[in-house]
């Protein structure tokens, strides 16, 4: 909703550099107090290749496809995210192949998506690419979480956000100046990036992390479930946007199978006690 409110007075460009701007501006001086950083520096390489496929190509992704398609389906193909990477990973983590009820979350899971394309976006285009590109971005969130889990999982996470970030913003850097607006943003546009900014990527990144040493990842990561679900009541009641059944229909779907394909529908076939984690551990460690 924050991105479509963006839209109206920005760039997909100038959106998405302002969100890792200020993201970077929040988490950097909190990774730096905490000596987050350290460690980082022969990472270089692994950070600018996760800040372009994970961060500055979906950041400017999803709003460029929100120029065309509502922000309610921008949330739900956005939550295509963990079947994307089941699918990924028949290639290159056999760690999380789905078996089972986890490949058939993939199957539910793509059949809402073609159920979203065939009904809400077959009308136009533009509809369609702008559909496309928000599967894309989703994409890109798949495979920056094997390259994470793969190459800087060793690394302390907030660090790791904080330079992700502050690259992304470099990267986007030259593209947004290229499509500055002429003249101010209005406040409305102006308030919507500085809240997904600071708060929806910056502060939103700071309390993930609070919350996975506290409450433990299994259940912070049931955000992934519920935030498609108030894109589509924000953009009903806020913005005024039109939903369809079939955008229920295929919400459901979505949410459904992507829920199947991390393997929350069934017990893990095989504990890994042996490494002495705890068993809410073990959960998180058998899915991306």
């Amino acid at each position: 909703m924050l991105i479509k409110i963006g839209l109206r007075d920005m760039s997909p460009e100038m959106v998405a550099f302002a969100r890792v701007a200020l993201a970077a501006a929040v988490l950097m001086p909190i990774a730096a107090a905490q000596g987050a950083l350290s460690g980082l520096r022969e990472r270089l390489g692994m950070i600018a290749l996760v800040a372009a496929v994970q961060v500055a190509g979906p950041f400017l992704l999803i709003p460029i496809g929100e120029q065309h398609i509502t922000s309610a389906l921008a949330g739900i193909l956005v939550a295509t995210t963990p079947i994307f990477t089941a699918l990924l990973a028949i290639r290159i983590d056999h760690e999380e192949r789905s078996e089972g009820l986890r490949l058939v979350g993939v199957g539910v899971g793509v059949a809402g998506v073609a159920l979203l394309f065939g009904v809400d976006l077959g009308g136009s285009s533009a509809a369609l690419l702008g559909g496309l590109a928000v599967v894309l971005a989703s994409v890109g969130y798949s495979v920056g979480g094997f390259v994470v889990k793969h190459r800087l999982s060793d690394v302390g996470p907030l660090g790791v956000v904080a330079s992700v970030m502050t690259a992304s913003a470099l990267i986007l850097l030259i593209p947004a100046m290229a499509t500055a607006p002429s003249s101010g943003p209005g406040l409305g546009p102006l308030a919507a990036v500085v809240a997904l900014g600071v708060v929806g990527t910056g502060v939103a990144f700071v309390i993930f992390y609070v919350l996975i040493g506290t409450v433990g990842p299994a259940r912070t990561m049931i955000v992934a479930y519920v935030a498609p679900g108030f894109a589509v009541v924000y953009g009903a009641v806020l913005l005024g946007e039109s939903i369809g059944v079939a955008t229920l229909v295929g919400l459901a779907l979505i949410v459904g199978g992507s829920w199947l394909a991390v393997g929350r529908g069934a017990a893990p076939l095989a504990r890994r006690d042996k490494e002495g984690l705890p068993e809410e551990a073990l959960d998180v460690a058998s899915r991306p």
